[in-house]
C-alpha cells in the first residue's frame, strides 16, 4: 500500500531540485519537468518493478525510456532520490565534462539512463525494440515509455504506432504527456493534435486517460490499470493531462516556461511554493 504522505513529499522535493538545476546554470526545461513529477515519482517509487543494482541489458525488471529529453532535470531528480546516484551530483546538472548533461546521455555510463535522448519522435522505436526483446527473452516484465504531446508532431512516431500494434507488443506501456504547450506556444496553435485518443484507437492500441495527471492517486491508479490491460495483444497508451510548471503559480498555464530559468528572485519565490522536505543537495 502506497504511503502518499512520503510520496507527495518526494515530489515537492523533486520541484525543488528541479527549480535548482535549472537556476545554478541559468538552463535547463523546467515547465515539462514540474508538470510530470507526479508521473516519474508513481513510476519509480510504486508502479514499476526494477533492481536496485543497474545494468544496461535490464533483465529481469521492468525499464522505462524518456522519450522527451529535455525534462532531463525531473529524470536525474528522481533517479538521484531512488538511489541510482548520489543526490549531491546534482549539482553538476549541465556543466561540462558532467555525467547529467541537458539531454540525457549514455557515453558517461549514468545508471538509470539505457538512451540517450532528445531528438523528440524516436522513444517509442526504441522502446518498441526493448519490448520485443523481453519478449524473445522470455521476460515478462514490461517497458514504460514518456513522450510530450508536441512530439507527437513528429511522423516516426506514428509509424512505430503501427509496428507496435501490428506486431501485438502488448508489453509496451507508453504514456502521453498532454500539457498542450510546447516551445513556440500551445500545440493548438502550432500544429493540432485532434482527437488523439481516436488516433490511436485506430492505430489499434488500447488507451486509457488519466484526466488529474498532477494527482499523484490518480496517476498511481491510472498506471495500475494500464498493468492490468498488458498481455491482451495491444499495446497501451496513456492519455496523462497535466499543467505544464505545476506547482509554481507563474509557470502554469504558459508556454514561456518550456525551456527559461528562473532568476534568484525567481528561485526564491518558486521554492517558497514548495517547503523543503527530504533536504537540497
Amino acid at each position: 500500500m502506497a504511503n502518499y504522505k512520503e510520496l507527495e513529499d518526494l515530489v515537492t522535493q523533486v520541484r525543488r531540485d528541479i527549480l535548482r538545476q535549472v537556476h545554478k546554470v541559468n538552463s535547463g526545461h523546467p515547465g515539462g519537468s514540474l508538470g510530470c513529477a507526479e508521473f516519474f515519482v508513481a513510476l519509480y517509487n510504486e508502479v514499476m518493478d526494477r533492481n536496485e543494482n543497474f545494468t544496461m541489458d535490464g533483465v529481469g525488471e521492468d525499464l522505462f525510456f524518456l522519450s522527451n529529453g529535455h525534462i532531463s532535470p525531473v529524470f536525474y531528480s528522481v533517479l538521484a532520490r531512488a538511489g541510482y546516484f548520489p543526490v549531491e551530483e546534482l549539482a553538476t546538472f549541465r556543466h561540462i565534462n558532467s555525467r547529467l548533461q541537458g539531454h540525457p546521455t549514455t557515453h558517461e555510463g549514468l545508471p538509470g539512463i539505457r538512451v540517450a535522448s532528445g531528438s523528440l519522435g524516436q522513444g517509442i522505436s526504441v522502446a518498441i525494440g526493448a519490448a520485443q526483446a523481453k519478449k524473445l527473452n522470455k521476460d515478462k516484465h514490461l517497458i514504460y515509455v514518456l513522450c510530450g504531446d508536441g512530439e507527437l508532431q513528429e511522423g516516426q512516431n506514428w509509424e512505430a504506432m503501427m509496428y507496435a500494434a501490428g506486431n501485438n507488443v502488448d508489453n509496451l506501456i507508453l504514456t502521453v504527456d498532454l500539457n498542450g504547450q510546447q516551445i513556440d506556444g500551445a500545440t493548438k496553435n502550432v500544429l493540432p493534435l485532434g482527437n488523439l485518443k481516436a488516433k490511436f484507437e485506430a492505430f489499434g492500441w488500447e488507451v486509457l486517460d488519466i484526466e488529474k495527471g498532477n494527482d499523484l492517486k490518480a496517476v498511481v491508479s491510472g498506471l495500475e490499470k494500464a498493468k492490468d490491460k498488458t498481455g491482451n495483444s495491444k499495446p497501451i497508451c496513456i492519455l496523462m493531462h497535466t499543467e505544464m510548471g505545476n506547482g509554481v503559480d507563474f509557470m502554469m498555464h504558459t508556454h514561456d516556461w518550456h525551456g527559461k530559468a528562473p532568476n534568484d528572485q525567481q528561485l526564491e519565490n518558486a521554492l517558497s511554493q514548495n517547503p523543503i522536505t527530504l533536504g537540497d543537495y
